[in-house]
Formats: C-alpha cells, structure tokens, sequence
C-alpha cells in the first residue's frame, strides 16, 4: 500500500530501489507546515521584486525551497543545483515543480541576495518567526518554553569588533 500526503494527493510514497532519496523526513515537515500555512502566509507577505513575465517559480515556492533545503542540511544556495532534482524536495516546493525541477542555484541565488535583501521583504522576514509561533501557539498553546543555550565556536580574524578570546575553545571568537 501507498502512503498519501494531504498537501498533495497525487504524492504517494512506496519503496522502490532504484528511486531513492535521503529527504524522505521534509514529507512530514511539509504536511505539517500546509496544515499552518506557515510558508504560504510567509510568500504572502513577500513583496515581488522580479520584472517581467518569466516566472518559472511562485515566490511561496522559492522561500520553501529555501527553508526546506536548509532543514535538508544545505547551507546555502550552492546546493540548489543538487537539490533542484530530488524528488522529494520538487513535491515539497510544489507548484510546477513536482512534474519539472524546482530552482536553479542561480534563481536561489538571486532570491536570497537580491529579492528577500529588499528593505521591504527584510522587514516582512524579521516578522515571520513571532508570526509562525503565534499561528502554531494559536492551535496549541504551550504549556511551558524551554530555553536551550548552547555555546558554539564562530572564530573570527583580525580586529572583527565584539570579538574576543575564548579560554574553552582555545581561540578568538
């Protein structure tokens, strides 16, 4: 038997050898996330910055691919070219992007240095994360937070202002 996903009822799940993926787990964060329309309230809210009539990709699908890519482990757009392919990421992104690829890491690029680097679209991204725990608060509050600090090593060189040495790493940072 096949498992289906809400957010897409064509998308059904069965093991075949020769078709695999290592972002099989972005299904659950997807389905979760249609449930709380967090990316499609978020590319809502972005201002559309491209010219033109070209537009491969809706802007709600460039900031899932974004998102998603980076709870697939990717650090940047560099790894779209990858990405654009995986099965996987193309049902999560949605769109066209199922049937075709998603974007490039040229159309990535641009998205995140150009587009969202916008005043207005920099402004509506610093409010998304209060917006998306409102929305998940809304349908179930919390009954307590846990805070969660962990150190972490980002060393620094030369002169970087607010930098200073750090006796349990052992360096500057």
């Amino acid at each position: 038997m096949a498992l289906r996903f809400d957010f897409d009822r064509r998308l059904m799940l069965k093991f075949r050898g020769s078709v695999i993926t290592s972002d099989g787990g972005l299904l659950a964060y997807r389905e979760l996330d249609d449930v709380l329309a967090l990316t499609m309230s978020g590319g809502e809210r972005l201002a559309e910055a491209r010219t033109g009539k070209n537009r491969r990709h809706l802007l709600v699908g460039l900031l899932r691919q974004s998102l998603f890519g980076r709870l697939a482990g990717s650090e940047d757009a560099n790894a779209a070219e990858r990405l654009c392919h995986d099965p996987v990421l193309r049902w999560v992104v949605g769109g066209g992007a199922p049937m075709g690829r998603a974007a490039s890491a040229s159309q990535m690029g641009r998205f995140e240095t150009e587009w969202l680097a916008q005043p207005r679209n920099f402004a509506a991204l610093a409010d998304l994360p209060g917006q998306w725990i409102d929305t998940t608060h809304q349908r179930r509050p919390p009954k307590s937070i846990v805070l969660d600090m962990d150190s972490s090593e980002s060393p620094t060189y030369g002169a970087q202002e607010g930098s200073a040495y750090n006796g349990h790493f052992g360096c500057i940072c």
